[in-house]
């Protein structure tokens, strides 16, 4: 399976689950828990959803992008994100488990290394990059 393969069916994952937790948020937790866990949890959806749709879309933007490295390096570092960032906040607001929310950074600086990254590969192209 080719990069972009791999991060569409990443993308689809990310989009669908985070349809569905949106979802959960709205109507299964929406009783259960605080309002400001609930904003929480709803946070991570944001930024799932976001990270998504840039992961579908660079997915789909063809060879101006790949198969340059930077650009697996961002949709890599964005999966990270959306692991870290989003799945703290998660656990954080259904747990309140404090100290997730200290690990919660990490996974945003992968988002921003992402941005950067795809910034890199559009700059330079197909050239190879650190991956």
């Amino acid at each position: 399976m080719n990069r972009p393969s791999f991060f569409l069916i990443i993308a689809c994952v990310a989009g669908g689950s985070g349809v569905i937790l949106g979802a959960f948020a709205a109507h299964g937790l929406k009783d259960r828990l605080e309002p400001r866990m609930l904003e929480i949890f709803q946070t991570g959806v944001h930024y799932q959803m976001i990270h998504a749709l840039a992961l579908l879309a660079v997915s789909l933007a063809g060879s101006r992008l790949w198969p340059g490295s930077w650009t697996a390096g961002a949709c890599g570092a964005w999966t990270l994100g959306i692991l870290v960032f989003s799945g703290s906040l998660y656990l954080l607001a259904v747990t309140g488990i404090r100290w997730l929310g200290a690990i919660t950074p990490i996974g945003g600086v992968a988002f921003i290394a992402g941005w950067i990254m795809l910034a890199l590969a559009a700059l330079y192209g197909k050239s190879n990059g650190p991956l």
